[in-house]
């Protein structure tokens, strides 16, 4: 059978995720990984998860937690998610909220609900490469998501009318941006309300970091401030997508969004087309950790990853030879890294894992037009500080060599 034959055409834009394959690296002993962007396991609150999971299939609760279950999300955690909205300024009710099954369900979502193929989505460059993954699959017209008054909504609707469409969202993570690990100021964030009212298009604000600032102002998510200026969120055309993988533990594959009615409304009706509802044990729990310990666990790990930064931030400026730059995150997991014009990152990480044995994810999968090949992304948050120093002395080694 030529199975090949039969694919849809949206199945020759989905590519496998370079991330996912190198993370098979994490089981090689002698490898330094920067590479994948995950939290540190050894700090999981796994003794509240085995007591919350314990307590979920208690024969009072077992059949509530192993049977069926709403579409929506289970109703404690959505009255937890609303307490914690109004604590960053986002004021909302249960039927505002839908648990997903992490925040990448979320995103995949909003790209059947918003795009038809050859509608124009608005990006960054670079931007989340599991974004690019899930949006591709609806087969958009990706444009340059530029702010600070270097694009007018005007070039960006016609840009979009000249390939015969328009422009559905503008997708960004202000906080630590994955990759970039970079902000957007509050001045950038009031700019894309301006721009997204005038396209009449929808946002799409990723905020998968934004419990993990470490220094610096903390800025009003977009959400909020629309919010400051329409007085609903029903008159919002933000949505807002949060997620516990970054915080609490990724394997639960617990994410939420927020938005209007009318966009709950419609993603409800995809999850009952895709799996029917999130994990109900696993809400369960999740709703218990979060209630239990939630603002402790978050300011343990501000305290690992901030110091973790830094190390890799000194190690850096200690080794990095002239002509390489990097960002300089106020929170998040990620340092990026520019290279001189005509380096190529996949190359580098080829030859760095055969004689340095250091990992990262090269930069060119984050563009959307596969640029950036001078790139890269590393991550600090999965790495100790000895293994910080040593792999940033060997990539430096690396990169003064060629």
């Amino acid at each position: 059978m030529q199975f090949d034959q039969i694919f849809s055409s949206r199945n020759a834009r989905m590519k496998a995720s370079e991330i996912r394959e190198l993370l098979k690296l994490l089981d090689q002993p002698d490898i330094i990984s920067f590479a994948g962007g995950i939290p540190d396991s050894a700090l999981f609150p796994t003794d509240e998860f085995a007591e919350a999971f314990k307590n979920a299939l208690t024969p009072e609760r077992q059949a509530m937690a192993l049977q069926y279950s709403v579409s929506e999300g289970y109703m404690p955690l959505r009255e937890w998610i609303v307490g914690e909205m109004a604590k960053i300024g986002i004021v909302c009710d249960p039927v505002n909220v839908l648990i997903t099954s992490g925040s990448q369900q979320a995103l995949d979502y909003l790209g059947k609900l918003f795009l038809t193929p050859g509608d124009t989505a608005l990006v960054g460059w670079p931007t989340y490469l599991g974004a690019l993954a899930a949006f591709n699959a609806y087969e958009p017209r990706y444009d340059r998501l530029s702010l600070k008054g270097k694009r007018t909504a005007e070039s960006y609707a016609a840009g979009a009318a000249e390939a015969g469409s328009a422009v559905k969202f503008a997708y960004l993570s202000p906080d630590f941006a994955n990759p970039t690990g970079e902000t957007l100021d509050r001045t950038c964030r009031l700019q894309l309300l301006e721009l997204a009212e005038v396209l009449g298009c929808a946002i799409i604000e990723d905020a998968a970091y934004q419990s993990l600032r470490y220094d610096g102002e903390a800025v009003p998510p977009v959400l909020a401030l629309e919010l400051e200026q329409k007085g609903s969120l029903e008159d919002c055309r933000t949505v807002y997508c949060g997620t516990f993988s970054k915080t609490l533990a990724p394997g639960v594959r617990i994410g939420w969004a927020v938005a209007a009615k009318p966009v709950i409304s419609q993603m409800v009706l995809l999850k009952q087309a895709a799996d029917l509802h999130t994990s109900t044990v696993n809400q369960m729990a999740v709703h218990a950790v979060a209630e239990a310990c939630f603002d402790a666990h978050v300011e343990q790990l501000h305290a690992v990853y901030q110091r973790r930064r830094d190390v890799m931030l000194a190690a850096l400026e200690e080794h990095m030879p002239e002509g390489v730059d990097w960002t300089r995150p106020e929170g998040g997991m990620f340092v990026w890294m520019t290279m001189p014009d005509g380096a190529d990152g996949a190359r580098l990480l080829a030859r760095s894992l055969e004689t340095e044995k250091v990992a990262f994810v090269p930069g060119q999968a984050f563009f959307a037009d596969d640029s950036g090949q001078n790139t890269m992304r590393l991550s600090f948050s999965n790495s100790n500080h000895a293994a910080i120093k040593e792999g940033i002395a060997r990539l430096g080694r690396l990169l003064r060599s060629v």
